[in-house]
């Protein structure tokens, strides 16, 4: 049964297909590259080495699976061996990897494959990297031939069933390794290390010999003082580098906060505060590219203030009105001047501000700075630039999150190749630990997962249960809905009845203000805690499942109401300010925004109060039990992405609000991050959420951004601006302020007519703005379609690779049972001749 090995270069061995009881297949592809090599250098003899090699093997019997795994028997104990072996042909063998027993004949085809032959001795090995060694040397410098050595010093395979087991043939092969290792390079050297499979105990002794001789021949070759320093130089500046990244790295905000949070509650309630991480860079981008273009330039040159300005009562935080509304904060407050360098007024004092009617001459003539143009292409140029900054994390993330990983595969990464051996400190190797440990359980976890078989009757019934949910979680949310719609309207009718009205208390009327942002905040409070009762009660099998079955609830009933909202404010509000008694309706729609923004804030922390503080007291304490709740993941992302939207859309009617959030997530992040640390429990059934950021990423960027730039775009090409505040004053539109320009711009500049006719097409007509989005989207459903063809091939790539192995299980099998076959038959027949 058994049989040769081709060796013939020329032309491709057939692989037997049978699965090696033992995982060698980093030695299997050692052996193909070693064969590669000699094949490569033009040394035919070596294969043909190899052929009569594996002629003596068979001839010996040398090629026993128990003989491979004992290669330091003598060769007295070597030839008992195969004695014993011949002796015992009727029984079977074990096989330890594979749990099965095979009879001698399957075994001696088992060890015929590659990777049985080569690989069980160090000797093998080292003169595999010899060879290697060897190659890279003479890439980098010229080196004699390796024909130029004689046939001692050359590396090869003859004699592995005598030459290996040889110590004398191990040493010498370990100082030709330790020579050409000396003359790499320190990266080469480190990689061939890295690639050499023995042991952690052998590569450091073969870096301990390099070294050491390294040092030998540096002291015997007397280094000069110049090239001494100039080392000391290099190494100090490597060291310098070094520090810098290790310091820059360490800047990195709240790192060990997050660290923590993931190596007690896994990748899910992690996912939430690197999301909450990604919207503060966002808002600090506004803050900063409109405080520059907007903000700081009419603060240095501010407005006349009207007379009979209020004070501050310390109600203004909480209603935004008062005080707060003839500061940078709203857009009241910002004036449509065109803003020189120098200029002086009438009474020869300096004055920077010029109105567009007065004709006053500059002392310096300089290029004016137009405060409704610059705030019309700072918004508009956020808002560009916020979308391609979203949709490349989209689009870098979609290729991330879908990779084909399978969880198996995954769970060998995690368990044998996420230590960082550079790390010291205590404290952090308890976090990398605690880290660790909560990913490898989220991995087994999905491993294990399997999905129970229900049946008809089982099926029904939670279809019907499913059903019944959805209906009660949409009509409670169509019911909310309403509720705000009504309630919007009779506070508009307030408002035009107290404008009519001669005397009212100013306080009292910024306090009724908040009734509607209180409504709003309960409603976004109280319904995901009947959402998350429905999703008990259907029970979902999966952990992740069910986060996204509330995540979809919970971003129903947030676009619903910023609908809701967004037509009270542009439906009502926008279209008869005057009823209302407004002068200025966008700084009343910014300080709605900001009442919002607050109360939203407020009803937050009232959760982590009430929702996880007190339910852990009344636990602990009246229960007396050990349990706490869980953080709900779907109803805080939403939050934090109905924040957002609340941001950008104030952001043209509150130039400061992007400020405002940004302490809001600030705060919010050690709150939540306190609350869960001393309140939650991480979940009792973990869970890998491999998609949950990218889902995050998507819902912020067409639900949310997508809704605030439509109504942000709406207000500038449809609204009409108030006529005696902001920039846009005395304009039908806010989009006239660029056409204008334009103008301007040709009548000085005769040359620059393209530049108008290229406003009047390209920005003037929104057909040139639907094709760009439509373009956009194009892009981007191409991309996604690429990505989800990459995962379609290698997810059949790797069930090929699957296949690949059942069959060398198959064939494995059959071999045996065909052999049985042929074993029985013969003691039939030889039981039949006996009896004859």
């Amino acid at each position: 049964m058994s049989r040769n090995v081709n060796f013939d270069l020329g032309h491709p061995p057939m692989e037997a297909g049978l699965e090696s009881p033992a995982d060698e297949e980093g030695v299997h592809d050692s052996f193909h590259q070693l064969l590669a090599e000699q094949f490569q250098t033009g040394d035919l003899g070596e294969a043909f080495e190899l052929q009569q090699l594996q002629g003596e093997l068979d001839e010996e019997g040398q090629d026993s699976v128990s003989h491979l795994s004992s290669p330091g028997l003598g060769r007295g104990e070597q030839r008992n061996h195969r004695r014993r072996v011949a002796n015992q042909d009727g029984e079977r063998e074990t096989d330890p990897s594979l749990g099965e027993r095979w009879s001698s004949a399957t075994m001696k085809i088992l060890s015929s494959m590659p990777s049985r032959t080569i690989g069980r001795t160090r000797g093998a090995i080292i003169s595999q990297y010899y060879n290697r060694t060897m190659r890279l040397r003479r890439r980098k410098q010229s080196r004699p031939s390796i024909r130029d050595f004689s046939n001692s010093a050359r590396p090869s395979i003859r004699g592995y069933g005598i030459e290996t087991d040889s110590t004398d043939g191990e040493v010498n092969k370990r100082e030709h390794l330790v020579n050409n290792l000396q003359n790499l390079s320190v990266s080469d050297r480190i990689k061939m290390l890295r690639a050499m499979p023995l042991s952690v105990a052998e590569k450091s002794e073969l870096r301990g010999l390099t070294l050491k001789k390294e040092r030998r021949n540096m002291t015997g070759n007397q280094i000069p003082c110049c090239s001494r320093l100039k080392y000391y130089v290099i190494i100090a500046a490597r060291q310098t580098w070094y520090c810098w990244l290790s310091f820059v790295h360490s800047l990195q905000l709240w790192q060990v906060a997050l660290k923590r949070v993931s190596g007690r509650f896994g990748s899910g309630v992690l996912s939430y505060f690197l999301f909450l991480k990604m919207l503060l860079f966002f808002n600090l981008f506004l803050f900063l590219v409109i405080a520059a273009f907007i903000v700081f330039p009419q603060a240095v040159h501010p407005p006349a203030l009207p007379h009979g300005r209020r004070s501050f009562t310390g109600l203004e935080l909480m209603t935004g009105a008062g005080y707060f509304s003839d500061t940078v904060m709203y857009y009241g407050y910002y004036h449509n001047y065109t803003l020189h360098l120098s200029c002086r007024n009438e009474s020869g004092e300096p004055y920077t501000s010029v109105s567009n009617g007065t004709n006053i001459d500059c002392i310096m003539n300089r290029m004016p700075y137009k405060m409704p143009l610059a705030y019309l292409l700072t918004i508009s140029t956020s808002f560009f630039v916020t979308c391609i900054i979203l949709v490349y994390s989209m689009s870098k993330s979609f290729g991330q999150s879908f990779r084909i990983d399978k969880s198996y595969s995954i769970l060998a990464i995690k368990a044998f190749c996420s230590w960082d051996f550079k790390v010291i400190k205590k404290s952090s190797v308890k976090l990398m630990s605690e880290n660790i440990c909560i990913q490898l359980k989220e991995l087994l976890a999905e491993v294990n997962q399997k999905s129970s078989k229900n049946t008809l009757r089982q099926k029904l019934w939670r279809v019907a249960v499913h059903f019944f949910s959805w209906t009660v979680c949409v009509a409670c949310t169509i019911a909310c809905v309403l509720a705000i719609y009504y309630f919007s309207e009779y506070l508009h009718q307030n408002l035009q009845q107290s404008s009519r009205s001669v005397s009212k208390d100013p306080l009292l009327y910024e306090a009724s203000l908040l009734a509607l942002p209180v409504v709003v905040s309960c409603i976004n409070l109280l319904l995901p805690i009947m959402f998350n009762l429905a999703a008990w009660m259907e029970d979902y099998e999966s952990p992740s499942v069910r986060t996204y079955v509330a995540i979809g609830r919970n971003l129903i009933l947030k676009v619903s109401v910023l609908g809701v909202l967004c037509y009270h404010w542009l439906g009502r509000v926008a279209a008869d300010p005057s009823s209302i008694g407004l002068k200025c309706w966008e700084s009343f729609v910014g300080q709605e925004l900001y009442r919002f923004l607050l109360m939203d804030f407020i009803f937050t922390l009232l959760n982590s109060l009430f929702g996880e503080f007190l339910w852990r007291l009344f636990s602990e304490k009246v229960l007396k039990k050990n349990r706490k709740p869980v953080f709900d993941i779907a109803k805080n992302v939403l939050d934090l992405i109905y924040g957002q939207t609340l941001a950008w859309l104030g952001v043209l009617f509150t130039p400061l609000l992007p400020a405002v959030q940004i302490l809001k997530l600030l705060l919010l992040f050690y709150v939540k991050k306190s609350s869960v640390m001393m309140n939650c429990q991480a979940p009792s059934r973990p869970y890998r959420v491999s998609q949950m950021t990218t889902t995050f990423i998507t819902l912020l960027c067409f639900p949310s951004f997508l809704g605030a730039s439509v109504f942000v775009t709406y207000t500038m090409w449809s609204a009409t601006p108030s006529s005696s505040c902001g920039p846009f004053r005395e304009l039908k539109t806010m989009f006239q302020a660029g056409k204008r320009w334009v103008e301007e711009m040709e009548k000085e500049h005769s040359n620059l007519s393209l530049l108008a006719r290229a406003h009047l097409y390209l920005v003037e007509n929104p057909l040139f703005l639907f094709l760009g989005a439509g373009i956009f989207l194009i892009v981007i459903y191409f991309h996604s379609q690429v990505v989800d063809g990459q995962r379609k091939i290698i997810s059949l790539l790797q069930e090929q690779i699957e296949n690949e192995g059942e069959d060398k299980k198959f064939l494995i099998t059959r071999l045996q049972s065909i052999h049985e076959q042929k074993r029985t038959s013969g003691r039939r027949l030889t039981s039949q001749d006996s009896a004859c």
